[in-house]
């Protein structure tokens, strides 16, 4: 009999210990495993907005089934009323669901919307966009957002109002077509922990205004929005010096540029050369029908004797920079005698302002999805609520974890397949994801959504990579310099003169995308022409248009 391998056996014991445990937990307050047909338990929505269609499914390459996003560029809506509302108040309360991304996430959400308790009357086939949820979670992208969305939806007891709260600096999205699993850790109802794989990702307190955009207890002022800036209120700090004269050499008329004087022709300058000519080896098409296509002529080449030698044509003097040029004169400024500093209106009380030591959730009481994606192929899938995190822990180890494993190997081996022996594409998946870790470092915030811009442009054209990595650790030390140094201004090197030539080379390096090869094949047109621009080419040898 063969032994079976001691990391198998473990691996079962594990596996076997948390179906145990599932089975003996009491804190398993709700879960979904879509083993079986999804119709009759949860709703699809009869809305004329959602259109999709949802579908019991396997998951690729799985034997488990999951709820399928079938269909691209739709609305979805499905709803799940819970036996009862689950409160979210006291203990620990924690949401997971697995999702996969089976065509990628280019637009659009995968996320859950936990409803509150709904107004009587209210039926599931009218679930949509304006059904009322305490706390919506889950994966979305589209452009430059790319999240894991944490949004409290809370009641401010003063006005009765329900104000959406938005989690800073969420996580991003995976950048894979495996399955992940979501996690969000109510503790208490003092904070929230986001988990991604069972790593968490991010950790927040539902008091902190740090945390919460806006945070849940308002400020407790707030500008007048009554108060008036006075008509005599003076913000400029400094002003023109109103005694300052212009200086009697100031010639605010002389050129930029002027004629470089000290130029001289070089020698064996070919004056009556054109710089093109015929091609002399171009004949007449045979299909070519002067009366249709009018008359015939040979296409242009550059002029071999021009290259041989230093230039044809009429030679023109080099411009350089006008060393008497100043441009407009601007009268110094002065501190302003009548500054008053940056108008600010009062404070006043904020009539919305409370106070209080806990969060007062809404309960639980059904499951959404309503989503916008213009991509198919996305799973729900093991949908679980409870009250100890070791218990979404198991369901991690029992449900996602194998599946994730099996996907994990399969998508190596494609990899290293695609990749050849150079290993480049494995290299290339490893650097975009120690990219998406740098994106979501905190003090980069700001700068996030011009981030994955640049790593997605790069996952999309993979021989960019290297520009990529050089980018984002540019940004990145860019801004750590300017954190730890305070932004000191350096000191400006003195400008040297340059010709229009090279003034035009520094424009043409301005230019982005393709334009960039063709500005440097200009520039070195124009180094080698000694400042003169050259004629455009004419187009011969093509049919006209009629």
């Amino acid at each position: 009999m063969k032994a079976v391998p001691f990391g198998l056996a473990a691996a079962l014991l594990v596996l076997c210990v948390s179906i145990v445990q599932l089975r003996a937990s009491d804190d398993e307050i709700f879960y979904e495993s879509f083993d079986e047909s999804f119709e009759g338990r949860w709703i699809v929505s009869e809305k004329d907005d959602y259109q999709g269609v949802w579908k019991h499914s396997k998951s690729e390459g799985h034997d488990d089934y999951g709820l399928l996003v079938s269909e691209k560029a739709r609305k979805y809506a499905i709803v799940k009323e819970l036996d009862e509302p689950v409160s979210l108040k006291d203990g620990t309360v924690v949401l997971q669901f697995e999702t996969r991304l089976q065509n990628g996430l280019e637009c659009g959400g995968a996320y859950l919307k936990y409803l509150r308790p709904q107004d009587v009357g209210w039926k599931a086939k009218e679930f949509n966009n304006e059904s009322p949820y305490s706390i919506m979670f889950g994966p979305d992208k589209c452009g430059a957002t790319n999240k894991v969305h944490f949004i409290l939806k809370h009641k401010n007891p003063k006005t009765g109002e329900y104000v959406e709260h938005h989690l800073k600096n969420p996580p991003s999205v995976p950048a894979d077509k495996l399955s992940h699993v979501y996690t969000a850790i109510l503790e208490s109802g003092d904070d929230v922990r986001i988990l991604i794989d069972g790593s968490e990702k991010k950790k927040g307190s539902f008091l902190s205004e740090d945390d919460f955009e806006p945070p849940l207890i308002p400020a407790k002022t707030i500008p007048d929005p009554d108060d008036k800036k006075p008509e005599d209120w003076d913000e400029r700090a400094k002003i023109p010096d109103p005694d300052a004269v212009k200086p009697d050499d100031w010639d605010e008329d002389a050129p930029v540029e002027i004629e470089d004087v000290e130029a001289e022709k070089p020698e064996g300058w070919l004056d009556d050369e054109p710089e093109e000519i015929d091609d002399p080896e171009a004949t007449k098409p045979e299909d070519w029908d002067d009366e249709e296509d009018g008359e015939w002529e040979a296409p242009k080449i550059d002029n071999p004797k021009c290259e041989a030698g230093p230039g044809c044509g009429e030679w023109k003097r080099p411009m350089k920079r006008n060393p008497a040029y100043k441009g407009k004169w601007h009268a110094p400024e002065i501190d302003n005698p009548n500054y008053k500093g940056i108008w600010k209106p009062r404070q006043i009380p904020n009539p919305s302002y409370f106070e209080m030591g806990k969060p007062d959730f809404d309960p639980v009481a059904a499951i959404g999805i309503e989503i916008w994606t213009m991509q198919d192929g996305i799973l729900f899938d093991n949908i679980l609520i409870a009250k100890d995190e070791k218990i979404a822990s198991a369901y991690r180890d029992a449900k996602w974890k194998p599946k994730f494993e099996v996907e994990k190997e399969k998508e190596k081996a494609e990899e290293a397949a695609a990749a050849g022996p150079d290993g480049l594409a494995e290299y290339q998946k490893k650097v975009f994801d120690v990219l998406y870790k740098i994106a979501d470092i905190p003090f980069l915030s700001q700068y996030k959504s011009k981030i994955l811009d640049v790593i997605e442009k790069g996952e999309k054209q993979p021989n960019l990579t290297i520009g990529i990595i050089v980018s984002v650790l540019v940004v990145f030390f860019t801004i750590l310099l300017r954190i730890v140094f305070g932004g000191k201004k350096t000191k400006q090197p003195a400008k040297k003169e340059e010709t229009s030539a090279v003034a035009a080379a520094e424009s043409s390096n301005d230019q982005s995308g393709s334009g960039e090869k063709e500005g440097g094949e200009e520039k070195e047109e124009a180094g080698a022409g000694a400042g003169a621009a050259a004629p455009p080419r004419r187009r011969s040898g093509a049919r006209r248009d009629n």
